[in-house]
């Protein structure tokens, strides 16, 4: 399954409001609470924490992955959020994070998390595709840039 068939348009915010990291990550798991991936957000968001505490998800460029595994999450669902102003994300390359990807996975999965990872890392390393979201004005414009 490529990204542009795992991400469904509803999980698309091209105006994100957050400034931190924590604020990022549970603006678009409120997201995926709404639509019915979480049977319990708190549980998922710790999860997502526990896991940045590891180890930033903040890759640079711009851009972080961060992701959870949590028997919160009733289905895997990735998520996307653009931020205009940038998010303060303790990245590697200590830049803000402008482009925000959001993976829930159920804690039974097995390494689904690791493969849509790797597929939005393959993606994102191209400078043009980075370009391409920033400048997204709809979610099409997203699509286009995933696919």
């Amino acid at each position: 399954m490529n990204l542009s068939e795992l991400l469904q348009e509803e999980f698309i915010e091209l105006n994100m409001q957050a400034t931190t990291k924590e604020e990022g990550i549970n603006e678009l798991s409120s997201l995926l609470m709404s639509k019915g991936v979480l049977s319990n957000e708190k549980a998922f968001i710790q999860a997502v924490l526990m896991r940045e505490a590891e180890c930033t998800t903040g890759i640079g460029m711009g851009v972080a992955i961060p992701h959870g595994k949590s028997e919160g999450v009733e289905q895997g669902s990735l998520c996307f959020g653009r931020s205009q102003k940038g998010i303060g994300y303790d990245s590697l390359d200590g830049e803000p994070v402008h482009l925000l990807f959001l993976i829930a996975v159920p804690a039974d999965s097995n390494d689904e998390h690791l493969r849509i990872l790797s597929q939005i890392s393959r993606k994102i390393m191209h400078t043009e595709v980075r370009q391409q979201l920033l400048k997204a004005e709809t979610t099409a414009d997203v699509y286009a840039a995933l696919s």
